[in-house]
């Protein structure tokens, strides 16, 4: 993990149009698609696509994605559910009576449908301004041509070794020819993934939900166990949902609603609101022990309540009302943690892609595409090189709990775009990754621009931690004498290994106007402004 430092990295600045990804090339794409006269969220889309064939563990055509869209016309924000739900055939007791109590990483059971090029091809038709053609052309030429493996990306394939070799289509589609994860500056090609994409361009989305597609890539799950049937694809739809938000500081934080753990950070924020910041050092003692705090009981909600509200009582209006969260609130002692036994275990690391673009025009578009794990669920379909996510490792296979497991149902889902609105218009469009941090993510980089006053850049580059039912995991950028100090409260801490998360934000100057925009040195991404 690299050392990261605050203050001194610099910000990418500019009036007409401005992109932040988790990769170099796939943010020049996005300047590009603005500069010849393309929307923010055609730019975004693009990128969003190319990244399938730049970090194919993380995104791609078998994932779900999340978006909140300005659109400068209707002037209105808007709020895309991309989630994929479970096939019709499955259900908790057939599982629990094949002995299966809980939904395995690598489980042919852990693959929803997917949502990703439902919801990308919404966005394009109600927000765009360019064809689907259009936005899949630049993935069709790296994928055919072959990509160079960044640094980061190869390091989380090698990680993943064992679980692509186990699969027939990831060894002929996601290993070299030697059977070995690529190195970086390795050139990796993607033939049947760039067959696929050309025959979505040419015939449309339902090629892949109702056509010849659909049909080769039920049959390839259901050779591995999975109860999908072409049903399941056709009748699938992205779907717009109203945006949940809470104030903060002056700011309106604005998140999709469940199944996805947006409310975790609104709740997190609501606990945060009440304890003054000020004087605080962004990477001491106070400030984490806050932030644990707050998150261990957001995370406990999260866990207890979050569920698809197709299928159960999500109470929103009240995990997020003043008497709630003051309850919440007066559980935390700034001289000690609290009980160890306070929340459920913590899921594990995921992996994910964000990004955001924002136009002249006034156009932002927050957007987030997953396979979940890295590679998924290590499922890759042979014939049409689509790797399949594992999004279903959400549910919770125990009837009765609002996340049980069921038919056409939607898991928990941690990915989650994030966008704050001041007096009514977009002021910071902006996302971490990183599976369930990525709630806490949201709210340390939002904390650090607003309790701290740091630019983007220095938002994203501070030290970060995290805990929930184990250790508080801490960056090298976090100081030994502050973990001492949390010690000292009750917290067990730790090094992590890696770095969390990865994220990218876009900072809106109405007045001049202007736009700010910052990428984390986590990932191998770039800021781009023109």
């Amino acid at each position: 993990m690299r050392d990261l430092h605050r203050p001194g990295r610099s910000v990418a600045m500019g009036a007409r149009g401005a992109a932040a990804t988790s990769h170099p090339l796939s943010t020049a794409i996005a300047i590009e698609v603005m500069r010849n006269g393309g929307n923010a969220i055609d730019a975004a889309l693009t990128a969003c696509v190319l990244q399938s064939v730049l970090e194919p563990h993380n995104t791609g055509l078998g994932g779900d994605c999340f978006a909140l869209v300005w659109n400068a016309s209707t002037k209105r924000l808007h709020a895309l559910n991309g989630a994929g739900y479970a096939p019709g055939a499955l259900n908790d007791g057939r599982l629990l009576a094949s002995g299966i109590s809980q939904i395995g990483t690598e489980d042919p059971h852990s693959i929803t449908v997917p949502g990703a090029l439902d919801g990308w091809n919404r966005l394009l038709c109600d927000h765009g301004t360019r064809s689907l053609a259009d936005i899949l052309a630049p993935a069709i030429d790296y994928a055919e041509h072959g990509v160079v493996i960044a640094e980061r990306a190869a390091a989380d394939w090698a990680i993943e070794i064992d679980k692509l070799r186990a699969d027939e289509g990831a060894r002929l589609h996601c290993l070299t020819r030697q059977g070995d994860a690529p190195k970086a500056g390795d050139l990796m090609r993607f033939p049947a993934l760039a067959r696929t994409l050309r025959t979505i361009a040419t015939d449309g989305v339902d090629a892949f939900y109702r056509g010849e597609l659909t049909r080769t890539m039920v049959s390839s799950l259901n050779k591995v166990g999975a109860l999908h049937d072409r049903a399941d694809f056709a009748d699938y739809a992205s779907f717009y949902v109203d945006p949940i938000s809470t104030h903060y500081r002056g700011l309106d934080i604005m998140q999709i609603p469940p199944s996805g753990q947006g409310l975790t950070a609104l709740v997190m924020l609501n606990i945060l609101a009440g304890f003054d910041h000020s004087g605080l050092d962004p990477a001491g003692p106070d400030r984490f022990h806050l932030q644990i705090e707050a998150s261990r009981l957001a995370y406990g909600i999260r866990d207890t309540y979050l569920a698809d509200p197709a299928y159960a009582d999500v109470p929103v209006e009240e995990l997020l009302s003043q008497g709630f969260t003051d309850r919440l609130r007066g559980r935390i002692d700034m001289r000690k943690a609290m009980p160890p036994d306070l929340v459920l275990p913590r899921p594990g690391h995921a992996d994910t892609v964000y990004l955001t673009v924002a136009d002249a025009e006034g156009n932002v578009c927050s957007l987030i595409s997953s396979l979940f794990y890295a590679f998924g669920s290590g499922k890759v379909c042979p014939e049409t090189g689509v790797v399949f996510q594992n999004r279903g490792v959400g549910f919770r296979v125990q009837s009765g709990h609002p996340n049980c497991v069921g038919p056409r149902k939607r898991p928990l889902h941690t990915i989650i775009p994030a966008m704050a609105l001041r007096n009514g218009k977009p002021e910071i469009s902006f996302g971490v990754m990183g599976g369930p941090y990525q709630a806490a993510g949201v709210v340390h980089a939002l904390q650090n621009m607003v309790d701290f006053d740091m630019d983007v850049q220095e938002a994203l580059d501070a030290p970060r931690g995290f805990r929930l039912a184990g250790p508080f995991e801490a960056e090298r950028g976090i100081s030994q004498e502050t973990l001492n100090d949390l010690a000292g409260r009750g917290h067990p801490v730790s090094r992590s290994d890696l770095p969390f998360g990865g994220g990218q934000i876009i900072a809106i100057d109405q007045e001049r106007p202007l736009f700010r925009a910052g990428s984390d040195p986590r990932k191998d991404g770039a800021a781009l402004a023109f």
